[in-house]
């Protein structure tokens, strides 16, 4: 069938983002919350709605049956908490240049199971790789990282525009995506490997939800192929 199966959702008919604009929306009203709020008020909110590695990894390590404490919806919480601004904006600008697209790729359900998936289990390799880590881990970087791994997984030929630095000028070229976003990774594996592991928002997250959204891709298109 030429392919038909695996272009069809690739190619979906041009939609608004609903989910990502929803995401996006959501993260912003949470921020707006949390920067309303008085100094203890907040560390209070963090501490509710915040991963704890530490409670997790005891969470996890204890019989099935106590896994569903409720301090394990703070593997999805946590993920729209943000007390920092730029840590926000960073976070959406990464997440509005690839989840678009992913969710034309995927559609709505789709990117919302990368992002809260993606996002859930990268909270759940970090409390398993740093236990002992009492502070609160906050953001979207796990669920950023997994929807900048599924585009790479489900566009690993396309292009991404950037304006490059040429002397004091701009120059717009196209890069291929796999350089663009394999520069990205190899800078959080060394900040992984030589960087502060340690800190609120664990370079680990970005490791473990780019692997997660890569590995959704290649599932995504290994079900496209099957279906032919």
């Amino acid at each position: 069938m030429n392919g038909g199966v695996v272009t069809a959702w690739t190619e979906r008919p041009p939609r608004p983002p609903y989910a990502a604009i929803g995401f996006i929306a959501v993260a912003c009203f949470m921020y707006f919350i949390y920067a309303g709020l008085g100094p203890i008020r907040q560390q209070v909110m963090i501490e509710v709605a915040g991963m704890e590695p530490a409670r997790m990894a005891a969470l996890m390590h204890g019989p099935f049956d106590g896994w569903w404490d409720p301090s394990a919806l703070s593997l999805f919480t946590a993920l729209f908490i943000h007390a920092n601004g730029l840590h926000l904006l960073g976070n959406l600008v990464f997440f509005w240049v690839f989840g678009m697209k992913v969710e034309r790729g995927v559609g709505a359900a789709g990117l919302v199971v990368v992002l809260l998936a993606g996002g859930a289990l990268a909270n759940v390799i970090v409390a398993l790789r740093l236990p002992s880590l009492t502070t609160p881990i906050i953001g979207a970087s796990g669920a950023v990282s997994a929807v900048v791994g599924a585009y790479l997984g489900l566009f690993p030929r396309r292009r991404i525009g950037l304006y490059l630095p040429l002397g004091l000028y701009l120059q717009f070229a196209r890069v291929p995506a796999v350089i663009v976003i394999g520069s990205w990774f190899t800078l959080q594996l060394l900040y992984t490997a030589f960087g502060p592991i340690n800190a609120t928002v664990a370079w680990w997250t970005h490791l473990a939800g780019f692997a997660l959204g890569l590995s959704f891709a290649f599932l995504v298109r290994g079900l496209a192929h099957v279906r032919l």
